[in-house]
């Protein structure tokens, strides 16, 4: 396995990141996780757009997407899969053991692993912990992802592969890795951004392609729904068939069966649409 670490193409057992690293050290960085099918990665442009964003609302020096997009292409070209897991991390780099930052360079790593076709249907749970809308890593992909680890580890152990937040105010926000999507008396809807959802790739595409309506929801609309799907870059558009152990009957239904039909055509005609 080839990564890119370090301004360059190095097998595994030389890629090297410093203990110093304010990635490591307090979680002082940003990712993108991007699918990739036979070596070109889906949504490229829009993926490196929401790096650069999410590095300048954590303060990070702005990104050359240039050369992330060409380090992209040397690791998808070094390690030919069917289907692979694209991870771009970019931290804060070498930083005393604290909160303050120092001047070095930030850290650029990416690295591609093997990914599995995910099932059309899945469980989900929800959580007692809450998305802070107004928090400082609000709409930021930050790895600072301790809190995501803790609720998948929840929802892992009652059977199901997500877990689903409220926000502070009551409001449906996400799950750990997914924008959620209900159906609501026939018509789709997914929560609008100032809940403080991440701003998927793939809910952004859906909203777009299948005319999803963006919707201050109640974290309750889950239990009146007909219908609920995820969306991530991994998953595209999953249905959930339980939430909360409650069956959805005929997962997928029709209106998650239509997002997923034009979801898949036209991701299909446009690898970077």
């Amino acid at each position: 396995m080839m990564i890119w670490s370090d301004g360059a193409l190095r097998d595994a057992d030389s890629a090297r990141v410093s203990v110093f690293d304010h990635g490591l050290t307090v979680g002082d960085g940003v990712f993108e996780t991007l699918k990739a099918t036979d070596g070109k990665a889906f949504a490229m442009t829009r993926h490196l757009a929401r790096l650069a964003s999410s590095a300048r609302l954590l303060g990070l020096p702005e990104p050359d997407l240039d050369e992330v997009g060409r380090a992209c292409a040397a690791v998808l070209e070094a390690n030919r899969m069917p289907l692979g897991r694209l991870r771009v991390t970019y931290t804060g780099g070498i930083a005393p053991l604290g909160s303050d930052r120092s001047t070095a360079r930030p850290t650029l790593v990416i690295a591609l692993a093997e990914h599995t076709v995910p099932a059309p249907a899945t469980a989900a749970v929800t959580v007692p912990w809450t998305r802070n809308e107004r928090g400082a890593l609000a709409g930021a992909k930050s790895t600072s992802y301790a809190e995501n680890v803790v609720a998948l580890a929840h929802a892992r152990t009652h059977g199901a592969t997500e877990a689903l937040f409220a926000n502070t105010v009551g409001a449906l926000c996400e799950g750990t890795g997914s924008n959620v999507f209900v159906v609501l008396d026939g018509e789709l809807h997914t929560p609008t951004l100032s809940s403080g959802c991440l701003p998927g790739i793939t809910r952004a595409l859906v909203v777009e392609w299948a005319g999803a309506k963006e919707t201050e929801l109640p974290f309750d609309a889950l239990e009146r729904a007909e219908e609920v799907f995820l969306t991530s870059s991994l998953r595209d558009v999953q249905a959930v068939r339980t939430l909360d152990g409650r069956q959805l009957p005929g997962a997928p239904g029709p209106v998650t069966a239509k997002a997923m039909r034009i979801f898949e055509e036209r991701s299909a005609a446009d690898i970077d649409p």
